[in-house]
């Protein structure tokens, strides 16, 4: 009886109450550092190479500079973090 009058009033605001019941949250530190890409995994940007340069070698600038991807361990947890990444 409560079901049937949950999903009465469900679908007044969606069609499809009960497959996105409930909404997951992306975490918002991994939003702002990675992005997805779409072959399913994830790049990101070094650390480390905006100040204090003088007294890094050129190679090292130049292996900061690069992009960074996820490798296959951390794929799954940036997943499960980015669920509609």
């Amino acid at each position: 009886m409560f079901f049937s009058r949950f999903l009465a009033t469900a679908r007044l605001f969606s069609t499809s109450a009960i497959a996105s019941f409930p909404k997951l949250k992306t975490h918002s530190g991994t939003k702002k550092r990675w992005r997805a890409l779409s072959n399913g995994k994830f790049k990101r940007a070094h650390a480390a190479h905006a100040h204090l340069n003088v007294t890094k070698r050129p190679g090292r600038k130049n292996a900061l500079c690069q992009t960074a991807y996820s490798s296959g361990a951390q794929t799954p947890t940036l997943k499960k973090l980015m669920p509609y990444a």
